[in-house]
């Protein structure tokens, strides 16, 4: 049997994947408050959260490419972003210390050595990729599938799109997105019922919700709570419901799961 492979959630899109002794960070976000929007729930993550081989930024929104966390990672980490994403993003050229890679769906990166190591493969996403408010450069948004012992999907932000299964492939593990950091979700987004509809065709063994009951607006704490403290629960029912053979693991931040790969 395959050693297991562990996914930590330390909140919002911010996830730490370790297989085949590397350690992959996505979109990390480190930070208390970002504009309008202030940490509700869980802990900053620790300093251990900002240690990694390579670091997976889904799109150019600032709550997934936050250039103050990605300067408290370590000099000569690699990060894989959107193609265009350093003229869109000035304050990436701040980030010498960092190997950035641009990427597109359809591209592989190795990551790690010959004793050890994975692949990541770039697919898409349904989901606007400019950097807002004012963004007129567009890049792609992004999922990534980490392939080593297991097969990790980590999909960012999207929306469900008709190709998404035939993309993603075979997966052991989907780190879905299932709500958002307001009361109200737009195009590109999964919900909890569309997250289920996700698990359902890509049909992974397991599955971690994620990007949900972290941030929420200032002052708005009263409008609406359901949308920042449910989608978890409900996504558990939902996909119970639709992808009864994937195993849900619903995490509090800073918990961890290991998933036993398939292969």
């Amino acid at each position: 049997m395959q050693p297991d492979v562990t996914v930590t959630w330390w909140g919002h899109a911010t996830c730490t994947v370790e297989d085949s002794g590397i350690r992959v960070l996505t979109d990390p976000l480190f930070a208390r408050r970002l504009a309008h929007l202030r940490r509700r729930r869980g802990a900053l993550p620790p300093p251990r959260a900002a240690v990694a081989d390579v670091v997976l930024l889904s799109h150019l929104h600032a709550d997934h490419l936050h250039v103050p966390s990605l300067a408290r990672v370590a000099p000569g980490t690699r990060v894989l972003l959107p193609r265009g994403a350093p003229r869109s993003v000035p304050g990436l050229r701040r980030l010498s210390h960092l190997r950035f890679t641009e990427v597109a769906p359809g591209d592989e990166v190795p990551v790690g050595d010959g004793s050890g190591g994975v692949v990541v493969r770039v697919v898409p996403a349904l989901h606007d990729g400019r950097r807002l408010p004012v963004g007129p450069h567009r890049s792609p948004a992004l999922g990534y599938v980490v392939e080593g012992r297991a097969r990790t999907y980590f999909a960012g932000d999207t929306g469900l799109f008709d190709s998404m299964a035939a993309e993603v492939g075979d997966v052991d593990v989907a780190l879905l997105p299932v709500g958002g950091w307001g009361p109200y979700l737009g195009h590109g987004h999964l919900d909890p019922a569309r997250a289920a509809e996700a698990l359902a065709r890509i049909a992974p063994r397991g599955a971690v919700p994620v990007h949900y009951g972290t941030y929420w607006p200032i002052g708005m704490d009263a409008v609406r709570p359901h949308e920042f403290h449910g989608p978890g629960e409900e996504f558990v029912r939902q996909a119970a419901r639709r992808a009864p053979d994937t195993a849900v693991h619903l995490l509090g931040h800073g918990e961890s799961v290991r998933a036993e790969a398939a292969r």
